[in-house]
């Protein structure tokens, strides 16, 4: 049974739970049956995290078995990526037990490479990220402090979106304990911060705490713009979790708070601020409309797209996500694909690794394939779609109850 998308994986794992029906699913998980066959046949995506979470805890699996992740090492959008991985993960441990080599760079030297590093993050390019981070991890732990934290912070966020989660928070933690160790504020925060979001999306709740508790333990350093600004980015990734919990109130709360915030801080300019975090007014609207998103308020995310402009900010994550949450948002009715089309289009242009890693991405385009199969499928969504790998030319399976 191919398995290649996340219908197809839902299905998988439902045939392997004895079997169970398509009914079953919907009542346990608080769903449809028509909604489940329609996932399933590749005819409708999942735009709601919650909605995997109630999936994935109806059958018995995590969401990243739904998503594929961190998916298969050889599948060439890695560019060599999985390589690297068990390297990171033995610098990671190496680390971890304090047996922590002596730095043959100075810490000039290692800044530079940490800006290196810096630049393929801001770009999205997380197989070459992930090429370089062992050496460079190394090197960080000789010098410790704020170096280090850098490094390890990086480390997450790379792994994070390579799919490599349990990897990335325990970079995370390292960041934690190596800014503890030096007082440094603003990266301890960064750390929790980098901690909250490579959680699996299931602990929402648990995130939600983590990021509470660094808020409360930050707030009598805010005279720092740079610890403002990271509790302003911890105010937004609560915000996504509340949301992704169906706590929605709580959501706003955080979002209201990171507002005030941007409203004195404004956007951080081309450096992108603190640890070119890039909080700010403008990034603050790229998460309202994550939110309205998770929400399921689609309309909501496209008015919210037309009151701000991406290009302000220098990290391509952020510019792609706004394209991302845009283009699911038309895709959701199946009546606007052409503008959903060129929205993720533009996603692809901005940060074509990230676009061709992300599960979401291919589930999405995937359904705008099979609607158009009743047309005929355009040039540019046949480019799309060779590019995630995604046939044009096979047949849908048939709907209703399997």
């Amino acid at each position: 049974m191919p398995t290649d998308t996340v219908g197809s994986r839902i299905r998988y794992w439902r045939i392997r739970r004895g079997g169970m029906s398509q009914t079953v699913l919907a009542g346990l998980a608080g769903l449809s049956q028509p909604y489940i066959s329609q996932v399933e046949s590749g005819h409708r995506s999942i735009d709601r995290r919650s909605t995997l979470i109630a999936i994935a805890a109806a059958l018995q699996v995590t969401v990243a078995d739904l998503l594929d992740q961190p998916g298969d090492p050889t599948d060439p959008a890695l560019l060599g990526a999985a390589d690297a991985v068990p390297a990171i993960w033995a610098a990671l441990l190496e680390i971890s037990d304090g047996d922590r080599r002596v730095s043959t760079m100075p810490s000039e030297q290692v800044t530079v490479g940490l800006r290196d590093s810096n630049q393929r993050r801001l770009a999205a390019d997380y197989p070459a990220m992930a090429r370089g981070l062992p050496a460079l991890l190394g090197e960080a732990a000789g010098h410790g402090g704020p170096i280090l934290a850098e490094a390890a912070y990086q480390a997450a966020t790379c792994l994070r979106h390579l799919g490599h989660r349990h990897l990335a928070v325990d970079a995370a933690r390292i960041a934690q304990a190596a800014a503890d160790d030096v007082d440094h504020h603003a990266w301890a925060g960064a750390a929790r911060f980098a901690y909250v979001q490579a959680l699996p999306v299931e602990a929402a709740g648990v995130a939600s705490g983590v990021a509470a508790r660094a808020m409360g333990d930050l707030q009598q350093q805010a005279a720092d713009p740079r610890v403002r600004q990271v509790l302003g980015q911890l105010h937004l990734a609560a915000a996504l979790r509340a949301a992704s919990d169906g706590h929605l109130a709580d959501a706003d709360g955080h979002l209201v708070e990171a507002e005030r915030e941007a409203a004195t801080l404004g956007d951080p300019g081309s450096g992108g601020g603190f640890n070119t975090m890039c909080f700010g007014p403008t990034n603050v609207v790229l998460w309202r409309m994550a939110v309205a998103a998770e929400a399921g308020e689609y309309g909501r995310v496209i008015e919210l797209s037309r009151t701000v402009s991406v290009d302000v900010l220098p990290i391509a994550n952020r510019r792609q996500a706004y394209w991302m949450d845009l283009g699911r948002a038309l895709a959701h009715s199946g009546r606007t694909d052409t503008q959903a089309l060129a929205a993720f289009s533009r996603a692809d242009q901005i940060a074509p690794s990230l676009f061709v890693l992300n599960p979401l991405a291919r589930e999405a385009v995937a359904a705008m394939v099979r609607r158009a199969r009743r047309r005929a499928v355009s040039k540019e969504l046949r480019t799309l779609a060779r590019r995630l790998s995604i046939s044009t030319d096979v047949e849908p399976p048939a709907m209703g109850e399997g």
